[in-house]
């Protein structure tokens, strides 16, 4: 297990696509303290976000096929992985009794990202060099830019429920959301 800590997150990932456990362990010691933050600020409730913890590491044994290994992205393919599972499970929770339909098809469309093969690699060690830039640039924003991000990143909400939620016109919505990107892309570049 020592020698696995030294192995990269892509590495690991080549490894628990062919089902070697202690190498999911390792990811899953590596990833852990990222991933359940992320999780407690979603779904608010710490043993809910154990039990989606579990969750989300299931899915990367069953589906590290999935992974696009050219990209060599395993960061922001688990990062995206869990937000996915916890808005999924907010999603729920905010939608009518009885909505239980979750099977494979619905897990691969919905839940397990789908990167695209153009986005700059990161690793966790990078990220957390690079998270006091994005803190400074997340806190340029406008309150109204931070808050319609955070209904949709962390909220799950979608354009239109923003949209209803906040009782101002789709378009206003989607252009504050496009506003807010831009301004935070600008903000690191210039940082």
């Amino acid at each position: 297990m020592a020698q696995l800590k030294e192995l990269s997150d892509i590495e690991l990932m080549k490894r628990v696509a062919k089902y070697e456990s202690d190498a999911l362990y390792a990811l899953y010691d590596r990833y852990t303290p990222l991933l359940f933050s992320l999780l407690k600020k979603i779904l608010g409730d710490p043993a809910i976000a154990e039990n989606a913890l579990v969750e989300v590491f299931t899915i990367v044994w069953r589906k590290a096929d999935r992974f696009d290994f050219r990209t060599e992205n395993v960061y922001t393919w688990l990062v995206t992985l869990t937000r996915n599972r916890a808005v999924d499970t907010v999603r729920r929770e905010r939608a009518e009794k009885g909505q239980t339909y979750y099977d494979d098809n619905y897990e691969n469309k919905y839940v397990v990202p789908h990167l695209s093969p153009n986005l700059d690699a990161l690793d966790l060690n990078t990220a957390m060099k690079i998270k006091p830039q994005v803190e400074k640039a997340l806190a340029k924003l406008t309150d109204a830019q931070k808050y319609v991000l955070h209904l949709a990143y962390y909220e799950g909400y979608t354009l239109d429920q923003i949209s209803r939620k906040l009782r101002i016109p789709l378009e206003t919505v989607r252009n504050k959301t496009m506003k807010a990107l831009y301004n935070l892309r600008d903000n690191l570049l210039s940082e």
